[in-house]
């Protein structure tokens, strides 16, 4: 009895936490640093989707409705800016917090101040990002690619973003070596690597993606500040440079990207599949590999966007091909989640129908892909807006879909509360009815001839433009929703069961619920991982 009172006692003086805003500025908690990344992902959001509505507004109607062209081209440019390295970057940095030290048995991240650090350079890189909104010149206007010798031409906003780009490129580096040591190194004794739930997996994989691309994008928009600032000419044609080169070293950063952004996805999606339908996962190895397969093969691929600035015959088929290639693991992902729903179980609570959708339109997004992997077809939808239906088919119901159903299904873990099913429901089919009437129609006007980054447009494309801007304001105001289900959960939920998913699987289910603020102060037992075990 007395020993039992001593080990509370401590576990209590251990379990304080510091109050108010100290709390927060000096956190080293997992879960503290877990939340902010996902609150700030949240805001960065709903500014770049601000953004986006701007876009969408304009091109209403044809004519100039309401911003100057120049204008326009910041919105676009922001608007990927902040949505790829403001939104879906640090919600999935915030999930990898969360989960991973929950999901290996470990007390926290391996370095936790080092984790504090990486998260607190990012409200001041996008605050001098949003700056530039207001300096002389306006925004960078060119292009979420900042191509020279466009980019270039830029005002005061130049060195302000090429600053903002490397802030944000060590907060991802130093979050990826945490994720790595934590996963290698503070596992529980006896949690093997092929024991872990995918999401340690894709998130493993994903921090070596970042570590080895992000230095080639600092590099390469280093160039460009020396270019503009300090007379050499790396880029520049008039000084013996190729504005080509500076589209080789950004993609062979790009596509890992376009990964990096999609890998975490798998992960969740192979956490909630098999809950919901009431089976374990379908090929587990054949997973793990499948994801390794497709980070290995995204580094000889990037070339697939450049079929069109006169690459050598050689060039465009080693690239096609490796291009089609990486549908083998990819379609391996698929037809194993498809195996594991087979015959399940199922039931659609919000997080299940996030991952179906995720499951389908994904999918038609990768098929997207393949058409533009084939050189002479690519030809005709190069800088469409059928590349802009494809991207934003595999990163918004892939990525932001995968983000809302992974905060779904761990809310409840995470604060004791059940959210409300009803409205969940509802922002899930507001959603995905908004971003198929968003996206969808702009494969037509790619085909159609509608080249992207214009405010203007001919009459023809008037009518499939009207119903993608419908769809764009359905989906942006949907996720106010999001907010209010997530905000009504936290504060006035119904109280959530120690297990709110009977089937769900995984080391952080068998922990207490709410999840304690310190997740596993002594390793959990051999009994404890071979129940939450993946297999």
């Amino acid at each position: 009895m007395t020993n039992t009172v001593t080990h509370k006692h401590v576990h209590d003086d251990q379990d304080h936490k510091t109050h108010g805003l100290k709390r927060w500025f000096y956190a080293t908690n997992h879960k503290d640093i877990g939340t902010m990344y996902l609150v700030f992902a949240c805001v960065l959001f709903f500014l770049g989707g601000a953004m986006a509505l701007v876009i969408r507004a304009e091109l209403f109607q044809p004519g100039l409705q309401f911003v100057d062209p120049g204008f326009y081209n910041s919105m676009t440019t922001m608007h990927a800016l902040l949505m790829i390295f403001g939104a879906v970057m640090p919600a999935w940095t915030g999930l990898a917090n969360w989960m991973v030290p929950m999901q290996v048995g470990a007390p926290d991240m391996a370095l936790p101040r080092l984790n504090n650090f990486s998260f607190w350079l990012l409200p001041f890189a996008f605050t001098l990002l949003l700056l530039t909104l207001f300096v002389p010149g306006g925004a960078p206007a060119g292009g979420w690619t900042l191509y020279p010798p466009l980019s270039l031409q830029a005002g005061d906003s130049f060195p302000l973003t090429i600053f903002s780009i490397h802030l944000m490129g060590i907060s991802s580096i130093l979050a990826a070596i945490n994720v790595i040591v934590t996963i290698l190194n503070m596992r529980a004794p006896g949690l093997g690597l092929l024991n872990m739930p995918l999401f340690c997996w894709t998130w493993l994989i994903t921090a070596y993606l970042l570590i080895a691309v992000m230095p080639v994008l600092a590099g390469a928009v280093t160039m460009l500040l020396t270019d503009h600032f300090f007379g050499t000419a790396f880029f520049t044609a008039s000084g013996g440079g190729d504005p080509v080169m500076f589209q080789h070293l950004f993609w062979f950063f790009g596509h890992p990207e376009v990964y990096i952004l999609i890998l975490p996805a798998f992960g969740v999606i192979s956490e909630i599949i098999p809950t919901f339908s009431r089976k374990p996962l379908f090929g587990y190895q054949s997973m793990v590999y499948a994801t390794a397969s497709i980070a290995f093969l995204s580094f000889i691929v990037w070339a697939h966007h450049m079929f069109t600035v006169g690459m050598p015959l050689a060039g465009q088929l080693f690239f096609m091909l490796s291009t089609m290639l990486i549908a083998v693991p990819t379609g391996v992902k698929v037809f194993n989640w498809c195996a594991t729903m087979w015959k399940g179980s199922i039931s659609f609570e919000t997080p299940m129908l996030f991952a179906v959708a995720f499951l389908f339109l994904f999918t038609m997004g990768g098929l997207s892909g393949l058409m533009l992997a084939i050189v002479p077809a690519d030809f005709q939808y190069h800088d469409s807006y059928f590349v802009v239906a494809h991207f934003h088919y595999v990163l918004v119901p892939g990525a932001v879909f995968a983000i809302m159903a992974g905060v779904y299904y761990w809310l409840p873990k995470w604060t004791g509360r059940m959210y409300n099913e009803k409205v969940g429901k509802l922002h899930f089919w507001l959603s995905a009815i908004g971003v198929n009437v968003l996206f969808f129609p702009q494969h037509f006007l790619g085909l159609a001839g509608m080249p992207r980054r214009i405010p203007d447009y001919s009459t023809q494309f008037a009518d499939w433009n009207s119903v993608s801007s419908v769809g764009a304001f359905i989906f942006g105001f949907s996720q106010l929703l999001f907010v209010y289900v997530i905000w009504s959960a936290v504060r006035s939920g119904e109280k959530a069961a120690v297990r709110p998913w009977e089937s769900a699987r995984g080391l952080e289910w068998e922990l207490p619920t709410p999840a304690p603020y310190h997740s596993w102060e002594t390793p959990p037992s051999q009994g404890v991982i071979a129940k939450g075990s993946m297999r």
